[in-house]
């Protein structure tokens, strides 16, 4: 199969032509092979079409099937991941990754009986301490939401507590939230394909269900979980936290999940909206000194730090991207993240878009935050 790789690419004209050859084996193996390859690039559009077809050849491969299950939900594409993974768990019963991805597919659905029941055939059939932590945190949200119910919308299934989310409070959330997706889809130029679990939470449920440290104030983690202890009604609070949250699901949406922390993080905030005019001369200072933290250091979940690094962590993120739409706009933004959906490492997303790398973006930042801030 090496002829179908050239220079760390894929060679479609080899693919067609062992396709040619007739033989059903074969050209599973191919396909599926640059399937495999388009995902280590993070390319899942493409992964998704190679793999497809090779399930065109081989359709009981359990091995094709756990993949592609895989690769719809990096698409965003929940519903249909369920009924692939629910087939590679049939067709080889003792593949543990079946089950875990099964699992994985029905958490997204809000199928959580189901996702624990898969979860604990893939520990029987192979110790794993990250499907054990899966386990315990469905656990801990099926108990937490088991007397829960629920509110749709056109975008968003609303979970809750009757006693503790006013009826009140509900519609007015459900209409802030349908006014934020369409803003986010005007500025974004895109929208998520699968409808938005939203849980509402007493501030004790929201920790209990998600560790989070104690500095966080909602998270999203594929579910925008909200604490909202002592709210009657919204409050512009609520309204930046859901426009924060809610921003993370259409970046998720748009990369595949392949996006740094600081451009999720400074986008999200943008959007609140929020600027760097309250830390700004802060900033300006940290920068001029050279002690800010790289943003290639930024890279990865801030959920581990303190709250002093988390503070310092979001106004860095926040002035890198208030930066880049200052200078180029909303709309390079926009293409940022699309050229990461395709696949781009955030360097090379960013010299096809604004022409620059790292090492030009902090420069630039700094003299920013100088201009603006230091005086």
């Amino acid at each position: 199969m090496a002829r179908v790789f050239h220079d760390g690419r894929i060679d479609t004209a080899a693919i067609k032509a062992i396709e040619d050859e007739g033989v059903p084996a074969k050209s599973a193996v191919v396909n599926y092979l640059a399937g495999s390859f388009e995902i280590r690039q993070s390319r899942f559009s493409s992964a998704a079409r190679y793999l497809q077809t090779a399930l065109l050849y081989q359709p009981d491969q359990p091995f094709i099937l756990v993949d592609y299950a895989e690769v719809l939900l990096q698409l965003n594409r929940d519903s249909e991941a369920v009924s692939y993974a629910e087939r590679a768990a049939r067709a080889d019963p003792q593949m543990a990754d079946a089950f875990t991805t099964l699992g994985y597919a029905y958490y997204r659905n809000n199928r959580n009986g189901d996702a624990i029941a898969a979860f604990k055939k893939s520990l029987a059939l192979r110790p794993n301490p990250t499907v054990q932590e899966l386990i315990a945190r469905v656990q801990r949200e099926s108990t937490t939401e088991a007397e829960f119910r629920e509110q749709e919308s056109s975008h968003f299934v609303l979970r809750y507590e009757g006693s503790k989310a006013p009826d009140a409070l509900r519609r007015e959330l459900v209409t802030v939230l349908e006014s934020q997706y369409t803003n986010l889809q005007n500025d974004l130029g895109a929208s998520p394909r699968e409808t938005i679990s939203v849980s509402l939470y007493t501030n004790q449920e929201f920790f209990d269900v998600t560790h989070a440290p104690a500095w966080t104030s909602a998270l999203n983690d594929g579910k925008l979980r909200i604490p909202i202890s002592g709210l009657a009604s919204m409050s512009p609070a609520l309204g930046r936290v859901l426009r924060h949250e809610l921003t993370h699901s259409f970046t998720s949406q748009i990369t595949h999940e392949h996006v740094p922390q600081w451009l999720d993080e400074g986008l999200a905030q943008l959007e609140e909206p929020l600027s760097t005019a309250g830390m700004g001369r802060q900033l300006a200072a940290l920068y001029g000194s050279g002690q800010e933290i790289p943003l290639n250091r930024l890279e990865d979940s801030f959920l581990s730090y303190s709250a002093d690094q988390a503070a310092v962590a979001y106004a860095e993120s926040l002035a890198a991207v208030e930066c880049i739409r200052e200078k180029y706009g909303m709309s390079d933004l926009s293409r940022i993240l699309q050229r990461l959906g395709e696949g781009q490492p955030i360097e090379s997303a960013l010299r096809s878009t604004i022409h620059e790398g790292y090492a030009q973006l902090e420069a630039e930042l700094g003299e920013y935050l100088k201009n603006r801030y230091a005086h």
